[in-house]
């Protein structure tokens, strides 16, 4: 297909040759840290223990410092000041503390502003936010622990993923790709496979892939466009990150979901979920008080 970019005549090479690039960009990326992969390891062992995990974060100081800065941030709303990581890893469990570890890694790797060419850093961080905290608050919604809802709201922050490779690797077709999803009210995941002949499910399940993300964060970043495709032990966390994303989108006007009662995808995780329209009217508005809240997060891990 040949593209007409700023009034030139432009032929898109191969989509293998562009799957090659972003390949390459990939491999390129810095890996997460020995720390962040132990801390991983540990958490997934049925035996782990917070003594576990604090000889692992307690070696490394920088880590240590973000994790006790989190901590003590208005985003959690401790009642008293925590000093010691082992009571903070107690405090909050191992599965919070491997997500604080976790994103606080991938954030801090392409969170600055030189890894944004064709997308606006506040717009796509502001969205991210917002997908995080409405996943975490449809979590509580249908019951999930206290303690498993910070998978919600990390694998909801980080879900776009996939479009920073797209957009720096091809900032010229990627900002048609966002002219075509603003103008014609089509989604961006569909004007990427048009344009660009990949999108960026496919692409934050190769970065997952590169960091060895495991369970329901790989299979949010690769599948929130299209949860059947996900496995059956992930499906609730991908359907609510789709569903956060979806109503996201509903919430900033985007002309990406023009009328959400008659989207399919919302149609769908709503009825995977089994949330009402009803309910999702009440989570805006905790969604809405939660929001600052994030973002208090997401600069304490950008450093």
């Amino acid at each position: 297909m040949v593209q007409v970019i700023a009034g030139k005549t432009k032929e898109p090479p191969p989509r293998e040759g562009r799957i090659r690039h972003i390949q390459q960009y990939i491999s390129r990326m810095p890996s997460l840290s020995t720390t962040v992969s132990k801390v991983m390891e540990i958490c997934n062992r049925p035996d782990a223990s917070p003594n576990d995990l604090n000889r692992v974060i307690s070696l490394d100081p920088v880590l240590t410092g973000l994790v006790l800065k989190l901590i003590n941030s208005a985003y959690y709303s401790l009642p008293n000041q925590v000093t010691s990581l082992a009571r903070a890893i107690i405090m909050l469990g191992l599965n919070t503390v491997k997500n604080l570890a976790l994103s606080t890694a991938i954030l801090q790797t392409v969170g600055g502003k030189d890894s944004f060419k064709a997308l606006s850093m506040d717009e796509f961080w502001t969205h991210s936010i917002t997908v995080g905290v409405t996943a975490k608050a449809i979590s509580a919604l249908k019951g999930i622990p206290g303690m498993q809802r910070e998978e919600y709201f990390v694998s909801g922050l980080l879900h776009d993923l996939g479009k920073i490779p797209l957009s720096n690797c091809f900032p010229e077709e990627y900002g048609y790709v966002m002219e075509i999803a603003g103008s014609q009210g089509s989604r961006m995941h569909g004007a990427e496979e048009k344009i660009l002949g990949m999108t960026h499910c496919l692409v934050g399940g190769m970065i997952a892939d590169k960091w060895e993300l495991g369970g329901g964060l790989r299979d949010a970043l690769h599948h929130h466009h299209d949860p059947d495709l996900a496995p059956e032990e992930s499906q609730t966390l991908v359907s609510i990150v789709a569903l956060a994303d979806t109503c996201t989108h509903a919430y900033e006007g985007n002309p990406e979901n023009c009328n959400p009662l008659e989207d399919s995808l919302l149609s769908s995780s709503l009825g995977k979920t089994g949330v009402s329209v009803e309910d999702l009217d009440k989570v805006r508005e905790s969604v809405l008080k939660e929001i600052d809240k994030a973002k208090i997060f997401l600069q304490a891990t950008q450093g």
